[in-house]
């Protein structure tokens, strides 16, 4: 901590009360590191043990499968369980925290006018371009924040991932992060911000992220990425690069992963278009009614049913209580072929709704890919 301590007082002027705040996030931290650590290395599994993880999840859910079926099917829980390593109990409880949010947040009604004014520096955005793995990129810029409502910053980064996700093509369900540090400062950060931040990535958009690219980060972030790491769990820090301009064999990881002349001359890349806001706001309008199409149509994300809030109120059982509940269909499920194809059968009739209601470029769900293999494991 001393270390820390006189890395940030050496690098720039900070507050007694600011240096207080990193000192109690930094022990937080590494407490929380300890016990995140506990919990052992990922796991391998089949198909078919994937598949009766999921059955496992689905039944704990109960009714909330029928009544959010685009919310709580195979592709949605599976990236609950890779989140939780496998573990149904604890995947089912992390669904069901992430429903109750959504159903009192509901992230789907944001709309650009009720955070452009967040947007007017281009601090977030989603790029006009994806990856060459056909990920969404969002683009961040944290030097560029224009305003200081915690509430307000929060609301347009769950706004910004609603419409990432809402762009994702039909085999993808991550996307790419892509971090410009001009600009910054510690000056730039509020710990309330990075930790509310981290909490709602981590805790209600589980396994969305593929890769973060953090590109020509200050000294002096090295000495704050000390404190938020061990916020982050194992996985999700394991996918955070750092790439330097003047670094040969950083500057691969660019090449690996995006077409040069569609990325941005501030990545190095050959794109000199910049962020436009007028333009940008247009776009997001356009995607917005898409989004409303969604929520109007009969597969809708969101629901009306007053009973939901009652259900999820409700204990979840623990899956080997559901599993007895559910015993009766246990022989079908305990069939490699019959799992199998219950879940492409689900996949599709989840796909083929959605399909439905979009036009070209609109969101679709599928299972998600396997991650980009790199130096190291993303």
């Amino acid at each position: 901590m001393q270390i820390l301590r006189n890395s940030l007082q050496k690098n720039l002027t900070v507050s007694p009360h600011h240096l207080v705040e990193l000192q109690i996030l930094f022990y937080a931290g590494r407490m929380y590191s300890r016990r995140s650590k506990s919990s052992g290395a990922e796991k391998s599994l089949s198909h078919e043990e994937q598949q009766a993880k999921i059955n496992e999840v689905r039944r704990a859910l109960g009714p909330l499968t029928d009544k959010l079926p685009n919310l709580c099917w195979d592709g949605s829980i599976l990236r609950y369980l890779r989140a939780r390593n496998w573990d149904a109990d604890k995947a089912t409880k992390m669904l069901k925290e992430t429903l109750k949010w959504r159903l009192e947040y509901k992230p789907e009604s944001i709309r650009w006018e009720d955070v452009s004014h967040e947007a007017e520096t281009g601090k977030i955005y989603r790029a006009n371009y994806l990856d060459k793995y056909g990920r969404t990129v969002l683009i961040l810029r944290p030097g560029f924040q224009n305003t200081s409502s915690t509430k307000g910053q929060i609301r347009y980064l769950v706004y910004c991932m609603e419409n990432a996700i809402l762009n994702l093509e039909a085999d993808q369900e991550q996307m790419v992060w892509l971090i410009d540090f001009q600009g910054w400062t510690m000056a730039s950060i509020t710990i309330k911000v990075t930790r509310e931040t981290a909490h709602v990535l981590q805790d209600y958009y589980p396994e969305r992220l593929a890769l973060a690219i953090l590109y020509n980060p200050p000294r002096i972030f090295e000495s704050f990425w000390k404190v938020v790491k061990p916020f982050l769990d194992q996985k999700t820090y394991k996918k955070v690069k750092f790439v330097y301009s003047d670094d040969t064999d950083s500057q691969k990881i660019m090449t690996d992963i995006f077409d040069i002349n569609s990325l941005e001359s501030a990545f190095g890349g050959h794109n000199q278009v910049g962020f436009d806001f007028n333009k940008y706001g247009e776009q997001m309008k356009e995607d917005d009614k898409k989004m409303s199409a969604i929520i109007n149509s009969a597969g809708s994300v969101l629901s009306q049913d007053p009973s939901l809030a009652s259900i999820l109120q409700q204990p979840e059982p623990s899956t080997s209580e559901a599993l007895s509940q559910g015993s009766s269909d246990s022989s079908s499920s305990s069939d490699p072929e019959s799992t199998k194809s219950v879940h492409t059968k689900n996949s599709k009739e989840n796909k083929e709704k959605l399909n439905q209601n979009y036009d070209s470029g609109s969101a679709k769900l599928d299972v998600q890919p396997e991650p980009v293999k790199m130096r190291e494991s993303a």
